[in-house]
């Protein structure tokens, strides 16, 4: 099992390019099954979880194909199977999201149930319910879910999420994309990454209106068609980048990607005194080598500040001028990086879902152990700033989200190596 050993101190100061967001390369991919004819989708960021998502395809008999540009081709035309096994669907609870698509384009689909989901919890609930108010006959059993499109296919139908879901959002306006008739969608979620799925149904000739807002109205249409498409830039690697830059002071500018879906996490690091540049397409932050001041931040659905940046302003905090509080309230049980931080010496208090971090002006490095993909990205940036050597210990989940980030980082300056474990 890989390690990375981060040798911290240095200012970081540089370019880089931005990939592409595997939380919208993901239901993109699923939306392929949607079309009638050989759908190319480009900007894909190579991460493990699109991987694993290429190979389902090729599980269901689809062959994708790869050009030199990693773009890749399918052609749902030549689906065999209507099975997502469970060997590969434990693996990426995102897999659920072939589920609306295959009802609705191929009339029955048999989805695993995600790693851990039992199935009264609430996620896999909202997916289920939302299919059965189009007219899907579902049962689970011996862990799968089976679904049956009604005679004539999906119908269209309000449906009202009882909380906000993601990937919920995007797998019933998949399936209503194909329905017949109208369908709403309340209490939609509003992510960016929403409002590409649904760019994306649009240039396959969807139909689909409202995305962006907790309102989602689509009206059905009997075919979608072949499209080429290029998925968004990643808003949380954008993120993660502007804020080690801050934790060390130094410049960096991060190219392909968008300003406009980041608002609420480059306020906040305008508070914590980075000077902010922006383009249509680039970003740039300053620090001009001083210590970043604490803030106070609350996650929230967005565009509120968002539950996958709060780990690395926790590391931001940990090195700061001050105190601050940061409050989750989108996952119980996110502050798992905070006791690796400990071993650090960063002075940080968990007080049910809010932690108090008290701001040190050095962090010591040590062996510590990623716990999560997030909570892994805040150790990298504690470690950025840390006096000597810092060991980080299961790096897989860093690899589910970012794409060489040991490369993108010595492009910066970084002293950052990846050793076989």
């Amino acid at each position: 099992m890989d390690k990375l050993i981060i040798t911290g101190g240095v200012r970081l100061d540089g370019e880089i390019r931005i990939s592409g967001a595997k939380n919208a390369a993901l239901p993109i991919l699923a939306a392929t099954l949607l079309a009638d004819g050989p759908v190319t989708v480009g900007n894909l960021p190579h991460l493990h979880d699109i991987t694993t998502m290429i190979e389902l395809f090729g599980r269901m008999g689809i062959e994708p194909v790869i050009d030199e540009k990693l773009a890749v081709e399918i052609d749902p035309r030549t689906i065999k199977t209507l099975v997502a096994p469970y060997e590969l669907v434990k693996t990426m609870r995102a897999s659920i999201l072939v589920l609306g698509p295959m009802v609705a384009r191929f009339g029955e689909a048999e989805v695993a149930l995600p790693g851990g989901c039992a199935i009264g919890s609430r996620p896999v609930d909202l997916h289920i319910r939302g299919l059965e108010a189009m007219g899907a006959k579902i049962e689970v059993e011996g862990g799968y879910i089976k679904a049956k499109a009604p005679e004539g296919g999906l119908r269209g139908a309000h449906f009202f999420f009882d909380t906000v879901s993601v990937t919920g959002t995007e797998n019933i306006m998949m399936a209503a994309a194909l329905a017949r008739g109208r369908s709403v969608l309340q209490n939609a979620a509003r992510e960016p990454e929403v409002v590409d799925l649904a760019n994306f149904l649009i240039a396959m000739g969807a139909n689909v209106q409202g995305a962006g807002t907790d309102t989602i109205t689509i009206d059905g249409v009997e075919r979608l068609h072949s499209a080429n498409y290029r998925v968004m830039p990643d808003r949380i690697e954008t993120g993660t980048y502007l804020v080690a830059a801050a934790v060390t002071g130094g410049r960096v500018k991060v190219k392909d990607t968008d300003p406009t879906i980041l608002e609420a996490v480059l306020e906040k690091l305008k508070e914590a005194g980075a000077d902010l540049t922006t383009g249509e397409d680039w970003i740039e932050l300053n620090m001009h080598g001083k210590r970043p001041k604490a803030v106070n931040l609350r996650t929230a659905p967005y565009p509120a500040f968002p539950t996958d940046m709060q780990a690395q302003f926790i590391s931001l905090n940990a090195i700061a001028e001050g105190t601050g509080a940061v409050i989750e309230t989108i996952f119980e049980n996110r502050f798992m990086h905070v006791y690796e931080m400990h071993r650090m010496g960063a002075q940080i208090q968990v007080e049910g879902n809010t932690a108090i971090v008290t701001g040190t002006k050095t962090l010591k490095g040590a062996p510590v152990m990623a716990t999560d993909l997030r909570a892994s990205a805040s150790l990298v940036l504690s470690a950025l700033v840390a006096e000597g050597d810092t060991l980080i210990d299961r790096i897989y989940h860093i690899d589910r989200g970012y794409e060489c980030i040991e490369e993108k980082l010595q492009m910066l300056g970084a002293k950052i190596r990846r050793v076989p474990g």
